[in-house]
């Protein structure tokens, strides 16, 4: 009773005080935090309450609500008339008002630099819309962050902003073009990606890669663009940095078409506990090997404390999640299904035990250090191969949804051939045969498709696989597109490629018929045709592989003694879900 009373007697006291007159007796009990580094909470949340259902119709009640935002992100703040300053170590915001409480300018001002406006954060007050503001000086913070002392963070802010120098006279450098859209053709090709150069209220950003996702019939590029924030870190040793251009001037290009750098000894430097980061958005996952390339490039360690490792499609997958992508890996296997334009259904099985070799171990990789602009180039040009590599084995792990019940009409097994290649074996609808379609990815601009198994002799074939591929970056619509040039092909009635044969031909060449038992006891039946390992046969998927494909069509990248087993996660005996149970081969093949 006592507490209502006391609440009661304040309603009252307060009644007819005005909105302003409350604002200013919790700011006065507010600066009487006996902690003034961290204010009373009660009454930080109570001023919170009171700004988001107060209309700003004044410039008291702006500046108000700019005070409060200012120390929610750790800023300074204080006021001059009609200007409010939020400040920082290394930067100040500058926001003039209107007696309405309207914003008539806000301008950003880096250290010992000049305030520049910042139309993107004029837009956002006079929308009043606070909460966006918020996260854009959070970004702002973020950006001028750098650690160290006054002295430390100054030198570390001079020698960014001579790398951001750099960096924009190597991305001018002449370089013929590859792509006939420019935008493109500068993210995915230029020495340093598209830069957007740095300014006052964002960091200076490299856009370096973008794969298009519709097929080949559109231009459009509906995908996120990967790009990179160049920013400074803290690094446990210290570093040369540069404080000064390492570009001879004017800048110049070595006969390989390589931008030429000074020595460092022969260029203003300071030894810093920090380094240069590139800040990757997203996050990119990648294997361990291209890890340690990236190590290898920089002299940089990149510390593996917070890293998780696990196989790349896990990985893959796991980010899928995100998206509504429900399928999990485990330690045998994973199958998708992939919805494709006229209702088709592709289904691609992945085995766990095949992708958890430690050849592609895979994690997470959010930033990449380096000391030196020359770095640049070739960080990204290896950043632009994992994500090659990641686009295309995303494409058939990562659908944009399918119903559970959905009946594929094609499936297909994805595995691992080497850290940059993997093959994809399904079986010909045409034909009583598996084929292989070898897929390596030498580097983000060089992926070629090896067509095997399919009784057809045409190089052309494999061109134009690679360059649908290339094109489009979708295994789905590539194996769409094979099916479809298979079927010309079959179809024809007289083809170069399938020579006609009489029936006596046909009769002659039939395989006989013959049963092959592995040293387990278990039988196949197989064409007298196959080779057959002298030591036993192992019964898998392995020996259809063999029935289908001969021995001459295969390149040193597959193995072929004893034949190769594709499903190497089945034991001996057991056979992948299209084929039966008892060791025959099933009606589908």
């Amino acid at each position: 009773m006592k507490a209502q009373s006391i609440i009661s007697d304040l309603r009252l006291k307060f009644a007819e005080k005005t909105w302003n007159e409350t604002f200013k007796l919790v700011r006065r009990c507010m600066d009487r935090s006996r902690d003034e580094s961290k204010p009373c909470e009660p009454l930080v949340r109570c001023l919170e309450r009171l700004q988001q259902v107060f209309n700003v119709t004044s410039m008291n009640t702006m500046k108000s609500r700019l005070e409060m935002i200012a120390k929610q992100q750790r800023l300074g703040f204080h006021t001059a008339e009609a200007t409010c300053y939020l400040t920082a170590d290394l930067f100040y915001l500058e926001v003039v008002l209107l007696p309405c409480g309207g914003v008539e300018e806000v301008k950003v001002a880096p250290h010992g630099g000049s305030p520049a406006p910042s139309e993107s954060l004029l837009q956002l007050l006079r929308l009043k819309d606070f909460a966006e503001f918020s996260v854009k000086l959070a970004g702002l913070f973020t950006q001028y962050n750098i650690p160290g002392d006054n002295e430390v963070k100054l030198k570390l802010f001079a020698s960014l902003q001579c790398l951001g120098k750099d960096l924009q006279q190597i991305s001018r450098l002449p370089r013929a073009q590859k792509d006939s859209d420019p935008q493109v053709d500068t993210i995915n090709n230029g020495r340093i990606g598209c830069l957007m150069a740095g300014k006052e209220d964002r960091p200076l950003t490299i856009q370096f890669y973008i794969s298009p996702t519709d097929g080949l019939k559109t231009s459009d590029l509906h995908t996120v663009v990967q790009e990179a924030q160049v920013t400074v870190g803290v690094s446990d040793v210290t570093r040369k940095l540069q404080t000064g251009s390492v570009l001879p001037q004017p800048a110049q290009l070595d006969p390989r078409g390589c931008p030429v750098f000074l020595p460092l000894s022969e260029a203003p430097h300071e030894t810093l506990p920090a380094c240069f980061l590139l800040k990757l958005r997203p996050a990119i996952t990648m294997m361990e090997s291209f890890v340690n390339k990236l190590s290898q490039i920089t002299d940089v360690t990149i510390p593996d404390v917070d890293l998780q490792w696990a196989a790349l499609p896990q990985l893959l997958m796991r980010r899928s999640s995100a998206n509504g992508q429900k399928e999990t890996m485990d330690e045998r296997d994973a199958v998708f299904k992939v919805p494709l334009p006229g209702g088709v259904m592709h289904s691609y099985t992945l085995s766990g035990f095949a992708w958890e070799v430690s050849a592609h171990r895979a994690t997470v990789v959010d930033s990449v250090p380096f000391t030196h602009p020359a770095h640049v180039p070739a960080l990204l040009e290896l950043l632009r191969h994992q994500c090659a590599i990641n686009t295309l084995l995303r494409s058939c792990v990562a659908p944009q949804g399918a119903g559970t019940g959905s009946v594929c009409d094609l499936h297909y097994e994805v595995l691992p051939e080497s850290e940059t290649s993997f093959s994809v074996t399904f079986h010909r609808p045409d034909t009583d045969s598996l084929a292989v379609l070898l897929v390596n990815v030498s580097e983000s601009h060089q992926i070629s498709c090896t067509l095997f198994g399919a009784g057809i002799k045409d190089p052309s074939l494999d061109e134009y696989l690679s360059t649908v591929m290339t094109r489009c970056m979708s295994i789905p619509l590539t194996l769409t597109t094979l099916h479809n040039k298979l079927e010309e092909i079959t179809s024809a009635p007289l083809s170069p490629l399938r020579p006609a044969t009489t029936e006596a031909q046909n009769d002659h060449s039939a395989p006989s018929i013959t049963t092959v038992n592995d040293t387990s006891g278990a039988s196949a039946t197989l064409p007298q045709s196959a080779s057959v390992p002298e030591d036993g046969f192992s019964v898998s998927a392995s020996s259809c592989y063999a029935m289908s494909v001969a021995k001459s069509e295969l390149l040193p990248e597959i193995n072929t003694s004893p034949a190769v087993n594709l499903y190497p996660f089945a034991p001996v005996g057991v056979f992948p879900h299209w084929m039966t149970g008892n060791g025959q081969v099933s009606e589908l093949i």
